[in-house]
């Protein structure tokens, strides 16, 4: 058997061991019979398993059925026999360490198993070997923008990879909508919704049936106001299995937004019993007790900060109002937490409004942030010192490198 050979008959069956330079360490005494001799190598001491160490789990032997590993890899996952799809993969990396489509498969494959630090690796080496493979690109999108759970670092890094892949000339159509769908969900998770639409529409156009997109859009059209189109197309999602959910959530928050309240509590309600996990009745607490809780977060600011809030007054309401939405462009979030009215402490007002600043936290966008009491009122504190940070001149995004989104 060649040396190649036996290396991939080694990585497939886990039997292959890195040598190691340091010395054995000592054998312990023992009741046997057997004696050291001078001159002569001691016994060695009988193996016995170590329960902190985990077993080793060999890979079964691909079964390619005379195709290429790599062939049989992709046949195997498209049949979502992902175990064999990693066999097959891990022995196309063997027998070609420098094909980067041999290791993006297995980073796919990787991923599906829920194997991701492997899978982050694999990608990682197809990435290095090949910056534009489109197999690695969709693949690492994918990873950190759908399957991770959402933060902004792998949001931000999900959104890379699939901007890169739509950026490569000469794509296939079908991964370019691939890749434009994935860069629509990464793009609504980090506030970018003008974009996000943009990115749907390119899938829509080749898929007008897809309802991920569609779902996208949807997301998209409520960040930005648009609220009777975002109105008709979460509509159009209430019998899909997969965003039925969500389509409910958005529709309740919809017609609170009419004032219409027991139609807004019936939609939330289907939400919650379709996907109580994903949206659990939130610790709403009295306006009065509300107001409490902030005026208490304000009594506990720092006093540096308590200072800059003299003469502003700091506000609870319900929900963000449509003026206040459409002040700027882009719109602001419906869903937002708190906001900063007026310019920042240092630039003249203009004495159109009066007073001049303002802070107003939202009651019903907060409790719907959170799960608990508790929570609720870190939340308020957190979005206190978020709009602190606007008083004081800083953006959104160094409030985000601050932990202060």
């Amino acid at each position: 058997m060649s040396r190649r050979g036996l290396l991939a008959l080694c990585l497939l069956l886990g039997a292959c061991q890195r040598s190691s330079s340091e010395p054995a360490p000592a054998t312990p005494a023992s009741d046997s019979a057997h004696t050291s001799v001078p001159g002569t190598a001691a016994p060695a001491a009988p193996l016995r398993p170590d329960a902190s160490t985990p077993a080793i789990v060999a890979l079964p032997v691909c079964r390619a059925e005379e195709a290429p590993a790599l062939e049989a890899a992709r046949r195997y996952y498209d049949e979502e026999r992902f175990e064999e799809a990693l066999s097959c993969a891990a022995q196309a990396t063997a027998l070609e360490p420098d094909n980067a489509e041999a290791h993006a498969e297995r980073g796919v494959a990787l991923a599906a198993l829920e194997r991701v630090p492997e899978a982050q690796m694999a990608f990682a080496r197809a990435l290095a070997l090949e910056p534009d493979s489109p197999e690695a690109l969709l693949g690492a999108a994918h990873l950190y923008a759908v399957q991770l759970p959402s933060t902004r670092e792998r949001d931000e890094l999900g959104l890379l990879y699939s901007e890169r892949g739509l950026s490569k000339p000469g794509m296939a159509p079908d991964l370019v909508a691939q890749f434009a769908l994935l860069s629509a969900m990464a793009f609504n998770d980090l506030g970018q919704a003008h974009e996000a639409l943009a990115r749907a529409a390119v899938m829509l156009a080749r898929e007008p049936q897809s309802r991920e997109a569609a779902y996208e859009r949807a997301l998209a059209l409520f960040e930005l106001c648009r609220f009777s189109e975002a109105k008709a197309t979460f509509t159009a999602l209430l019998d899909d299995p997969e965003h039925g959910a969500h389509a409910h959530q958005h529709l309740g928050l919809l017609l609170e937004r009419e004032g219409q309240w027991k139609q807004a509590q019936q939609h939330f309600e289907k939400a919650r019993a379709l996907a109580p996990e994903d949206f659990p009745a939130p610790p709403l607490p009295t306006e009065d007790e509300f107001r409490a809780a902030v005026a208490s977060a304000v009594a506990a600011l720092p006093e540096d900060m308590r200072k800059d809030l003299a003469g502003i007054p700091v506000t609870a309401e319900e929900l963000p109002a449509d003026a206040d939405l459409r002040s700027g462009e882009p719109p602001l979030s419906p869903t937002i937490l708190g906001l900063f009215r007026g310019p920042p402490l240092g630039e003249p007002c203009d004495g159109t409004e009066a007073p001049c600043r303002a802070v107003v936290l939202y009651r019903r966008n907060l409790a719907r942030a959170v799960r608990t009491p508790a929570e609720l009122l870190e939340q308020i504190r957190v979005t206190l010192l978020h709009e602190v940070g606007h008083l004081r001149g800083e953006d959104d995004e160094e409030l985000a490198a601050r932990g202060l989104e």
